[in-house]
């Protein structure tokens, strides 16, 4: 629990803290979540969440913008939402972490201000959600409070995790981090003295020790990229040997048609043909990327999911925008999160959330208090 304590405090810089205070919660409530974890290590909601009561006569265009790792969890809550608001129209687009932070000081800033009133075909499809894999830093908060003097609203949505995968018949047991600077970054700020660049150096045998170690990873848009940059490479620089891929999946199937190949993306990329690797920070033994390790912190590289939206102190948001948010912090929004492949938030991240969207202190059947104390 301290070790993911002290990567969700603060929302601060990439230099001093990992990720964003609005997280702080979820650390505190790690024992409520391991608790709805399974023997296989898969997770169950919290039974503290309720049931989503859809809106009567709910209509209307909502589009999702941003990381391309969330498209494939947003792209199942859309769906789930639809089938209970089926005169909704939801549309999840990628782009990228770093493209939606543009949009969110520029493109939705419009829909918000006079100046932006934008009608019909364009404004049905201007992204009023973003979809961030991490936090805003200092400077992007700061950045947005002076273009319009308040903070954008940031909810949490899942728990995930950034796994390194190979292929399925790469017979690599566990990785330190150390080892995995050395073999994706070119300044190995973990102290490696050696550059990685063969199997055998990770100690494999039988015909792996010189087979060379074929590098994947996500593009300069990718907020995954940056997290992993941050956290595994202590902000060092990525070798230019990693083939950087457009999208998480395209990456995955690189590496299932590889041999040879290692990369990083998200847990919800899990397929048949590659798998992840467990690691660790060298002071522990390793462990794979579970909900349990992600939420208790022996798993090095756990993060939160998010999504934003530009919304001034005192306004309403759209109902549209309420309710899809509503039902993702309901209990059928984060079973959606699990068949997704991500990991359910517990009960009091959800109450938090709630909060920020309805003011009220009784959107969960326990309050914070109870879920922390199961």
């Amino acid at each position: 629990m301290l070790g993911l304590r002290n990567r969700l405090t603060g929302r601060q810089s990439w230099g001093a803290k990992a990720l964003a205070a609005s997280v702080l919660s979820l650390a505190l409530a790690s024992v409520a979540l391991a608790e709805h974890v399974g023997v296989n290590g898969k997770p169950s909601v919290d039974a503290a969440l309720v049931s989503y009561t859809p809106a009567s006569q709910l209509s209307g265009h909502l589009t999702i913008a941003g990381s391309d790792t969330m498209q494939p969890l947003l792209a199942r809550l859309a769906s789930e939402f639809r089938r209970l608001s089926p005169e909704t129209k939801m549309a999840v687009q990628g782009g990228g972490t770093d493209a939606a932070i543009e949009s969110l000081l520029q493109g939705i800033a419009a829909s918000r201000r006079g100046d932006g009133n934008v009608k019909g075909h364009l404004g049905s499809n201007r992204p009023l959600l973003l979809a961030f894999s991490r936090p805003l830093s200092a400077h992007e908060v700061a950045e947005f409070r002076a273009r319009f003097g308040y903070e954008p609203l940031e909810l949490p949505i899942a728990m995930d995790a950034i796994a390194v995968y190979v292929n399925k018949d790469n017979p690599i047991q566990s990785l330190r981090l150390d080892q995995v600077d050395a073999v994706f970054g070119k300044d190995r700020h973990r102290g490696s003295p050696d550059d990685i660049v063969t199997w055998g150096q990770l100690g494999l045998r039988g015909g792996w020790e010189n087979q060379p170690i074929r590098l994947y990873g996500r593009d300069k848009r990718s907020g995954t990229r940056t997290f992993f940059k941050h956290v595994a490479l202590m902000d060092g620089e990525m070798k230019q040997s990693v083939k950087e891929e457009p999208g998480s999946a395209s990456e995955i199937l690189a590496i299932a048609r590889d041999p040879l190949g290692i990369g990083y993306a998200g847990i919800g990329f899990q397929a048949s043909m590659v798998r992840t690797v467990p690691l660790s920070d060298g002071a522990k033994p390793p462990v794979p990327p579970t909900a349990e390790s992600v939420v208790n912190g022996t798993y090095p590289l756990g993060r939160a999911l998010y999504l934003y939206v530009n919304q001034a102190p005192g306004t309403e948001l759209k109902p549209i925008v309420l309710e899809f948010l509503k039902f993702i912090n309901s209990r059928q929004g984060q079973e959606a999160v699990v068949k997704a492949g991500s990991f359910p938030l517990p009960a009091v991240q959800v109450a938090k959330n709630l909060k920020s969207l309805t003011g009220s202190d009784m959107a969960v059947v326990a309050t914070s208090s109870q879920a922390v104390s199961h």
